[in-house]
């Protein structure tokens, strides 16, 4: 199945110059939905995974429907304030300034193996953040699976050594 025809472009969104990349037409397929998940997935099928984290928000869809697929549990990543528990925080830089990812501090036992899951690779930023949120709970970063990547950011470049996998890639400016 061409994924890619289930992503839509929205110019100048959320700001002038931007070609957004839209997922929401794929998210409303079942059949492109679905295809997606175990395209993210089987790469990892050999892992030995114990846990999924996503990213919020996105990377929350797939990455239950991914932990679903393992039969493993799902631990959410979120920006700070939004966890009600006791959580590990990750200070990372974004273009103009800075955020904060936290995970909750019981969300992972020492040495579980963790993928880790969101829709868009850009930067790296708020991926490496999540990489350095999941070892500093104890977890081993076995992957990253994005739905989209947008080469031209070079966001792998944020992820050196790990192991990264995107299905659809947009280069140039998108």
């Amino acid at each position: 199945m061409d994924l890619k025809r289930w992503i839509r472009d929205v110019p100048d969104f959320p700001k002038p110059g931007i070609l957004f990349k839209d997922i929401t037409p794929l998210l409303g397929n079942a059949e492109a939905l679905g295809s997606a998940v175990a395209r993210m997935a089987d790469p990892f099928r050999d892992a030995g995974l114990t846990a999924v984290a996503g990213i919020e928000s996105r990377g929350f869809i797939f990455g239950a429907l991914i932990a679903k697929e393992f039969g493993v549990g799902f631990v959410p990543i979120r920006k700070k304030g939004k966890l009600p528990a006791e959580a590990h925080s990750v200070t990372y830089t974004l273009e103009y300034g800075e955020d904060v990812l936290e995970m909750h501090k019981d969300a992972l036992a020492e040495g579980d193996r963790v993928l880790i899951v969101d829709d868009l690779l850009a930067t790296g930023g708020t991926a490496a953040a999540a990489v350095r949120l999941v070892e500093r709970g104890g977890g081993t970063v076995t992957g990253l699976a994005f739905l989209v990547e947008l080469s031209f950011l070079k966001g792998r470049g944020q992820l050196p050594g790990r192991r990264v996998v995107a299905l659809l890639e947009y280069g140039g400016n998108g």
